[in-house]
């Protein structure tokens, strides 16, 4: 099992070896932990917990804490809604935002590929700055292809942000993703990727290279 693990990591850092030259670039890692309890056929209750390390991942500056309920409408339709409470690194101290949020998200198979269209409204809501909302699309490809007994699955993501709202609408930021999935046990799922995000900030877009892991109990 330790050995598949490293074996993944390792993979997944062979697929980006360019993008960490950048000069501009800072190196990050970001955990997330998902508990999902499904109660019935078509609902489930979601919550999680991410942390994040910038500064080549010497600085823990980001945490969240989210709850939501997702329903399938369709088979090819889920739609959800939720709450998310951030407190990010400003200034020396940690700022509280309050997002609640609302999602719909569009599922589908062609010959073995997978692809999930996700759309969510957030409206976020701060003590220190305006207000504001924000929308985001993350599309995701699940390769078809599954390797060793733990189902390790390669998939790519892109997801774009736009806010609006007190500010003059605009494209802000994207996260491009690369990673595995795999199965570590029947109720237990894990992900290792690589992401690299492009956020505007002052007028100028900086390049964020993170290592993530994500751990995912379901019920």
């Amino acid at each position: 099992m330790k050995k598949t693990i490293f074996l993944t990591i390792g993979l997944v850092l062979l697929l980006t070896p360019k993008v960490y030259a950048y000069e501009d670039g800072d190196f990050q890692i970001w955990n997330t932990d998902v508990e999902e309890l499904k109660i019935n056929k078509e609902l489930k209750l979601a919550i999680e917990e991410e942390f994040r390390w910038g500064s080549n991942a010497h600085e823990f500056y980001y945490q969240h804490y989210d709850v939501g309920f997702f329903y399938d409408l369709r088979s090819w339709l889920n739609i959800g809604g939720g709450y998310r409470q951030i407190y990010e690194l400003v200034k020396g101290k940690f700022k509280p935002e309050n997002e609640p949020y609302l999602t719909a998200t569009l599922v589908w198979d062609l010959e073995g590929f997978k692809f999930e269209d996700r759309n969510r409204m957030e409206y976020r809501n701060f003590d220190y700055k305006d207000d504001s909302w924000r929308y985001r699309n993350k599309a995701t490809l699940k390769l078809p292809w599954k390797f060793t007994k733990i189902d390790i699955q390669p998939y790519l993501s892109d997801e774009i942000f736009i806010s609006f709202g007190s500010v003059p609408s605009e494209l802000n930021q994207n996260r491009f993703s690369s990673g595995f999935s795999m199965n570590l046990a029947k109720n237990l799922k894990a992900e290792i990727y690589y992401m690299l995000q492009s956020a505007k900030s002052s007028g100028k877009w900086v390049d964020v290279n993170v290592l993530g892991t994500k751990l995912k109990i379901a019920f």
